[in-house]
């Protein structure tokens, strides 16, 4: 009986992931909870990549500002697997987009899909009825052609085509298409942009239900998913940073430092200009290389001020038009630090050309012309993620999970997928290469 309980040790695949943010976690959680314990190395002290928590002033912040959708099923799997209760860490919304004094979409709370979003259209406040029937007719025709494209494009020229009133344009889809993919309206794939709508507005209501988390995203989806990991066997090494990987007649030599392990299968879960880097060398991997170097970037700035306690915003979330600041978000409302406000900025744009002490500065000024009562803020800190996400662009070669390299995979949000640089696209990754190894162990 030992013998044999050694040899299926031996069996066992023996993974090592590389990169500890949401998708080399997402796939060790999934794979634990196969049986298989994977090791995750991880370059930095800290796992989460950009989606990770951090100190400040004795709050806590997010290294971005992050929000989830009631579409977001295979993160919201993991959360259940590793033991968070939804109910408690996510304050859940009815879907509501709020164009501060100007525009207001509510999907109804109790009507199916698509009807709650067509219902909010029809009610939307701040558009004229021709504005309103024009948004209809867009979805309608949507939904006839399964939102899927024979062509991708430019997501400008398919709203122009589609002869969306230039109002709805500015107010809804422009903020809906920074606020998804990262990319200016000019660049952005429609592609993308209609899958999230398909995914978000088309099968079930509660998928277009914001989801905010009330504590920061260390705290809700990397130390749940590292206990679950660990304890199912897995090992985590923060601040191991990967030097080569190399082929070996049984699988893999991962090098770091002046060590080198061995294992059979590897995913390799960080940056794509990272994966470049690590891949060059390795046979069947350079068209992979060769898609991660021609992607470009985006950025995300997030302006954090501290207000008062006594300061509270009317709702969680509210859009901005008039400047730089896109949304800003109330962390007092959404996890109880009050006066926190979170201001989002997403995608290139002249906010890039200020120094962080003179965007904050406008940001101020900003949110005070929105809200005249506001008082001084107390102190501002600004995060800029310079290459935040890959710009999701028309027709984008993106590398596939599986490659030529038999036992070696790729996780990210920026492979092959259906959705654009999201938590959700880095998870769905994730776990499509733990089940490709555990649909062949």
């Amino acid at each position: 009986m030992v013998g044999l309980e050694n040899l299926g040790a031996q069996l066992k695949p023996r993974v090592a992931i590389i990169g500890g943010g949401c998708a080399g976690l997402a796939a060790a959680a999934e794979l634990a909870a196969a049986g298989i314990p994977a090791s995750i190395f991880e370059a930095s002290r800290q796992l989460g990549g950009r989606a990770r928590g951090l100190n400040w002033k004795g709050r806590r912040l997010d290294n971005g500002q992050h929000i989830l959708l009631g579409a977001y099923s295979e993160t919201l799997r993991l959360l259940q697997l590793t033991g968070v209760d939804l109910a408690t860490a996510l304050l859940r919304l009815p879907l509501q987009l709020m164009q501060h004094r100007q525009f207001e979409l509510c999907a109804s709370p109790h009507l199916p899909a698509p009807l709650h979003i067509l219902s909010g259209l029809l009610g939307a406040k701040g558009l004229r009825l021709r504005e309103r029937l024009a948004a209809l007719r867009f979805m309608a025709a949507l939904k006839l052609t399964g939102f899927r494209l024979p062509q991708d494009e430019p997501l400008c020229g398919f709203l122009t085509r589609h002869h969306q009133p230039e109002k709805l344009v500015r107010w809804l889809w422009e903020p809906l298409c920074l606020a998804a993919l990262n990319t200016p309206l000019e660049q952005a794939s429609t592609q993308v942009f209609l899958n999230v709508l398909r995914d978000s507005f088309s099968r079930a209501r509660a998928d277009s239900d914001l989801l905010l988390p009330r504590q920061d995203l260390s705290a809700l989806l990397m130390e749940p998913l590292a206990r679950y990991i660990q304890a199912n066997g897995g090992d985590i090494r923060l601040g191991t940073s990967i030097g080569a990987i190399r082929i070996r007649e049984d699988g893999f030599a991962i090098h770091y430092g002046d060590q080198a392990d061995c294992f059979s299968h590897v995913i390799l879960a960080v940056s794509p200009f990272r994966t470049g880097e690590l891949v060059a060398a390795l046979p069947g991997l350079q068209a992979a290389a060769r898609m991660c170097a021609a992607f470009s970037y985006q950025p995300i700035y997030t302006v954090y001020l501290q207000y008062p306690e006594t300061v509270r915003l009317d709702f969680p979330m509210t859009g901005l038009l008039h400047g730089h600041a896109q949304w800003v978000l109330d962390r007092g409302v959404m996890d109880g630090q009050a006066g926190l406000l979170a201001v989002v900025i997403s995608a290139a744009g002249p906010h890039q050309e200020l120094t962080q002490e003179a965007l904050a500065r406008e940001i101020t000024a900003e949110l005070g012309m929105a809200f005249p009562a506001l008082p001084p803020p107390l102190w501002h800190k600004v995060i800029a993620e310079k290459r935040a996400t890959f710009a999701c662009t028309p027709g984008l070669s993106r590398p596939a999970q599986r490659t030529p390299l038999p036992n070696f995979y790729l996780a990210g949000d920026y492979t092959a997928g259906d959705y654009p640089a999201t938590i959700e696209g880095a998870v769905r990754s994730g776990v499509k290469c733990a089940q490709l190894i555990l649909a062949t162990s």
